[in-house]
């Protein structure tokens, strides 16, 4: 794995990360809705967008990619798990991961999509 292409993992990843908190930002108390709906737990909901926010910068910084990565990795595990729990029950609330930008019911998309992104984690770590 060439070190540019962990770079370029790293800031996508980042990018990421940094919209989907902002955005969780943005929606305000919409998000603690959409949140609950989709079954976060409620501790996590008040900190997860800053988290988001802190770690993307971390990860477009490349300061300490390899870490940053590997959180970004078992945090993408941890919602895609949320995701796959509530499409198994059958239930398919609105996503929440972009807060009003992705008000769109669940659905195998949303799979794919933290797919490529553990994809970009896996990238952004292994260089």
């Amino acid at each position: 794995m060439s070190h540019t292409a962990a770079v370029v993992a790293a800031i996508l990843l980042g990018t990421a990360f940094v919209v989907a908190g902002a955005s969780k930002l943005a929606a305000g108390s919409a998000w603690r809705v959409q949140a609950a709906g989709l079954g976060a737990p409620m501790w996590s909901v008040g900190p997860l967008p800053w988290v988001e926010l802190v770690l993307g910068a971390i990860l477009i910084s490349n300061l300490v990619r390899r870490p940053a990565a590997i959180v970004a990795l078992g945090l993408l595990l941890v919602f895609s798990s949320l995701l796959i729990a509530r499409l198994r029950e059958g239930s398919r609330p609105p996503c929440a991961c972009f807060g009003a930008w992705s008000a769109r019911p669940l659905g195998p998309g949303h799979l794919l999509r933290n797919g490529a992104l553990a994809v970009l984690a896996i990238v952004a770590a292994a260089a």
